[in-house]
C-alpha cells in the first residue's frame, strides 16, 4: 500500500504528473505493470532517517522549534570570501549581459559563458582540491539566483550544470579517479547535463527505454536510447545518463558528447527561458567504459533522488529573486503611478496586493535561505525540507508574478522593448511571467513535490500499521501488526491532543510567539488529521492525490510560518548592526506573513474530508470517455 513515485526532474527534464500518457501503440519502452513500477520507484526510496528532519516532526506532531532556531548561519569566514566574488559576477552580469538580446535571439552568447567560466561559475560547489571554489549550497544558491535575475536562462544553464548534471552526484557517488578525470574540467566550464527524461517516459522511469548491456569483452555498456528535454544537452561536453542495465535495474553513466553514437538530434525551443540549450539526445550503440559507471549497477535511480535533495534547492531561491525583482517593479509603479488624484498604491484594491507580496517575498526568502542552511551543516536529513521548499516558493512565487502583472496592467502585458519605444522605462514583466511558469513543473512538479511530501509524511505510520491496511499481507503478518499498532497507537493518539503550545511557551519571540504556539498546536492537528485520513481511506488513500495535497499544503504553511519568524528572530538578536536594524521590519513581515498562513490552514483543514473530490473526478473520467465533446464545439479546431 501507498507506493507514491518520488522522482520527476527538471532542470534537465521537464516533466509534469498530469501529462497526458500517450497512446499505448506510442510506448516505446512497452508495458510495465503497476506493480512493477511501484517496486522500482520504492527502491530507489531513502529508505531510512538517520538524521533528523523538522518538517518530518512536524507531520508527526511534534514541533522541534530547536531544529531551526536560533536560524542557522553561514560560516564567518566563508561569507568573506563569498562577497567580494558575488560583487565581481554581479559587476560581470550588469557589464556584459543584454537579456533582451538572450530573449530574441534563443541564445547565450559564447563570450557570456566563456567570462562565467573564467569567474569559476561552473564550479561553485566543486571542491577548490580540484580547481572548484568550493562554496557552500547557500552561496551557490545566492549566485544562481543573482545570475537568473539577469537572464533567466542563465540561472538555469548554471543548475543545470551543477545541479543535478555531472558535478553533484560526481561529488557524491564518484570514485576518487572519477572525481579527478572530471571535477577539473568541469569546474573550468565544461558544461555538463542530466539524461532521464524519454519521449514516454516522465514521472515512471521503471518504463524507461535506454539501455546499456554489458559488451561481450566485459569492458564496457554498450548505450542505446533517445532523450527528450535534456537541459544543456546540445552543449554538454559531459552527461549523466540512465539507462537499464536489467529488467529492473536503472543506472547512471558519465558519458562524453565527443564518443562516437552520441547526437544531438533537435533543439527545443519553450514559451519562455528562450536561451536555454535543451534537446533531444541520441545515444547509439556508445561505448561507455565500466569505469564510467556511477556508483554501483541499479542506484541510478536512487542516485537521483539523493542528488536531488539539494539539487532542488536552487529552484526556491531563484524563484525568492523572481519575487524580489517583482516586489521593486510593483513597489515603483504602485508609488509613480497617479490615478483618481493619488497614487494606486493608495487605492485598497492595489494596496492589498502590494502587502500580501511583500509578506510573502519575505517569507520566500526565509524558506530558500533556512533549507540550503541546513542542507549545508549536514547534519541534517533535508529531503522534505527541499521538496517544500521547491513545492511552496514555485506557487507563491508565480502568485506574485500574477499580481505583479495585474498591478501593471497593460504595461505588465507589454514588452520592456515596446514600452521604452513610447519613450517609457522598460520594465519585462511579461518575460518574467513566461521564464517563471515552468518552475512549477521542472525540479519537480506542484503535483508530484505533493505525492513525494505525502509519501514521507505516512512512513512512519506505515511502518507500524502498513501490515493492517495492505490488502496483498498474509494473516501471518497482519496479527503480530495488529497488537504492535494497538500498542503505539495507545500512547501516540492521545499525545496528540494534549501538548503545552500556550503562554508564555516562546515568549522570547515577542508579538511572534502566538504565531509559533499556533505552529506547536497546528502541528499535533495535522499529525491527527494524516492518521484519521490513514484510516479513513485505508490502502485507497494513496489514490485519494486531492486529500495528500491538501495535508501537505498545510504542513507546507507551518514550515514557512517557522522558517519565518526564527528569520526575524535571527535579525532581531544579530550582532551585525545592518542586519539587527532590520529586525523591527523583519518581525513586522513575519508577523504579516503569519496571518496570512492563518487563513490559509483552515481552508485546507475544512476541505479534507467535506470536499467535491470524488464529484470532479468522476466528471473528469466522463471527459476521458468523450461524453462531453460538444462543449469543444464552436472551435476552428486547427490544432488537433
Amino acid at each position: 500500500m501507498f507506493t507514491i513515485l518520488a522522482f520527476t526532474r527538471d532542470s534537465a527534464v521537464m516533466t509534469s504528473a498530469t501529462e497526458p500518457k500517450r497512446a499505448p501503440s506510442a510506448a516505446p519502452a512497452g508495458h510495465v505493470s503497476e506493480r512493477d513500477a511501484r517496486e522500482v520507484a520504492e527502491a530507489a526510496r531513502e529508505q531510512e532517517w538517520k538524521a533528523p528532519s523538522f518538517v518530518r516532526e512536524l507531520f508527526e506532531g511534534r514541533f522541534r522549534l530547536h531544529l531551526i532556531h536560533p536560524y542557522p548561519t553561514l560560516d564567518p569566514e566563508e561569507e568573506a570570501r563569498a562577497k567580494p566574488w558575488l560583487d565581481q559576477l554581479a559587476a560581470f552580469l550588469r557589464a556584459t549581459v543584454d537579456a533582451e538580446a538572450i530573449d530574441r535571439d534563443a541564445k547565450i552568447p559564447p563570450h557570456v559563458i566563456q567570462g562565467l567560466a573564467e569567474l569559476g561559475c561552473f564550479g561553485i560547489k566543486i571542491p577548490r582540491e580540484y580547481g572548484g571554489l568550493g562554496f557552500s549550497q547557500t552561496v551557490y544558491n545566492r549566485a544562481v539566483a543573482l545570475a537568473a535575475t539577469v537572464e533567466s536562462s542563465i540561472g538555469v544553464l548554471l543548475s543545470a550544470h551543477q545541479s543535478i548534471g555531472v558535478p553533484q552526484p560526481l561529488k557524491l557517488f564518484g570514485t576518487p579517479e572519477q572525481k579527478k578525470r572530471y571535477l577539473p574540467r568541469l569546474a573550468k566550464g565544461a558544461i555538463s547535463a542530466f539524461a532521464l527524461t524519454e519521449p514516454d517516459v516522465g514521472s515512471d522511469p521503471a518504463r524507461l527505454a535506454a539501455t546499456a548491456e554489458l559488451a561481450p569483452d566485459g569492458q564496457a555498456y554498450i548505450l542505446n536510447g533517445e532523450k527528450l528535454w535534456c537541459t544543456n544537452g546540445t552543449i554538454a561536453e559531459i552527461m549523466a545518463v540512465m539507462a537499464k542495465t536489467g529488467p529492473k535495474a536503472i543506472s547512471a553513466f558519465i558519458v562524453e558528447s565527443s564518443w562516437p553514437g552520441v547526437e544531438v538530434v533537435h533543439r527545443l525551443s519553450f514559451m519562455g527561458l528562450k536561451g536555454i540549450e535543451n534537446g533531444v539526445v541520441r545515444f547509439t550503440n556508445v561505448r561507455v567504459p565500466k569505469e564510467n559507471l556511477l556508483w554501483q549497477e541499479g542506484k541510478g535511480l536512487k542516485l537521483a533522488l539523493v542528488t536531488l535533495n539539494t539539487g532542488r534547492l536552487t529552484v526556491p531561491a531563484t524563484s525568492t529573486a523572481a519575487a524580489k525583482v517583482c516586489l521593486d517593479i510593483a513597489r515603483r509603479f504602485s508609488q509613480e503611478r497617479v490615478q483618481w488624484g493619488q497614487p494606486v498604491g493608495k487605492h485598497d484594491a492595489v494596496a492589498q496586493m502590494l502587502g500580501w507580496i511583500t509578506g510573502v517575498t519575505f517569507a520566500m526568502e526565509s524558506v530558500s535561505e533556512l533549507a540550503a542552511l541546513m542542507a549545508d551543516q549536514a547534519r541534517f536529513d533535508i529531503r522534505l525540507e527541499a521538496a517544500m521548499a521547491k513545492m511552496w516558493n514555485t506557487e507563491r512565487g508565480w502568485e506574485i508574478v500574477d499580481k505583479t502583472m495585474q498591478i501593471r496592467g497593460g504595461r505588465g502585458y507589454e514588452t520592456a522593448a515596446s514600452q521604452r519605444l513610447r519613450g517609457e522605462k522598460g520594465e519585462p514583466v511579461e518575460r518574467i511571467m513566461r521564464d517563471f511558469r515552468i518552475n512549477l513543473i521542472f525540479e519537480g512538479s506542484s503535483e508530484i513535490m505533493r505525492l513525494f511530501i505525502a509519501r514521507e509524511a505516512v512512513d512512519t505510520h506505515l511502518k507500524v500499521a502498513g501490515a493492517l491496511v495492505d490488502p496483498t499481507a498474509p494473516l501471518s503478518a497482519k496479527i503480530p501488526a495488529l497488537f504492535r499498532t494497538a500498542l503505539y497507537y495507545a500512547t501516540w493518539y492521545p499525545a496528540k491532543w494534549i501538548g503545552w503550545g500556550w503562554w508564555p511557551r516562546y515568549s522570547g519571540f515577542g508579538p511572534l510567539a502566538t504565531h509559533l504556539r499556533y505552529v506547536n498546536r497546528t502541528s499535533r492537528r495535522l499529525a491527527r488529521a494524516l492518521f484519521h485520513a490513514i484510516v479513513r481511506f485505508g490502502p485507497r488513500l494513496e489514490k485519494r492525490q486531492a486529500v495528500l495535497a491538501r495535508l501537505v499544503e498545510i504542513g507546507a504553511e507551518l514550515f514557512a510560518m517557522s522558517a519565518a519568524c526564527a528569520r526575524a528572530q535571527a535579525l532581531h538578536t544579530s550582532k551585525k548592526p545592518e542586519e539587527r536594524a532590520q529586525g523591527g521590519s523583519a518581525a513586522y513581515l513575519a508577523d504579516l506573513f503569519c496571518r496570512i498562513a492563518r487563513r490559509r490552514i483552515p481552508e485546507r483543514f475544512d476541505r479534507l474530508f467535506d470536499n467535491d473530490d470524488v464529484a470532479v473526478y468522476q466528471a473528469a473520467q466522463r471527459v476521458m470517455a468523450n461524453e462531453f465533446t460538444w462543449l469543444e464545439d464552436g472551435t476552428g479546431g486547427k490544432w488537433r
